[in-house]
């Protein structure tokens, strides 16, 4: 009977133990689960809705007039980015070569 109860405890125990963690981590994933998938709280108005009313009204911000060149962008793209064409980029910055862009170089743009 001695041989049998410790083949039990040495085999049992890690098994039991392994069956606890496993039942632990099924648990709380399945707690984080459903916070993740729970609708969002409802919300309290802003204040800053009602001081809004008191302000000016907030106006589009003009373009910095300047473009700073990234990795992969050509003349062509810059212009189609900020809506001017190449030409006019070219008029605005003489010594630009298009063949020749720097990452980092700064061009202006209006």
């Amino acid at each position: 009977m001695g041989r049998g109860r410790s083949v039990l405890v040495r085999f049992g125990a890690p098994v039991l133990f392994l069956a606890a963690a496993t039942a632990a981590v099924v648990l709380v994933r399945a707690g984080l689960r459903q916070d993740v998938n729970a609708p969002p709280a409802p919300r309290a108005p802003a204040k800053a809705a009602v001081v809004s009313r008191h302000l000016a009204p907030a106006r589009k911000s003009k373009p910095r007039g300047f473009y700073v060149i990234k990795p992969g962008d050509t003349l062509g793209a810059v212009a189609d980015r900020i809506g001017t064409s190449v030409d006019r980029l070219l008029e605005l910055n003489p010594g630009v070569r298009p063949t020749s862009l720097r990452i980092g170089q700064r061009i202006r743009t209006a």
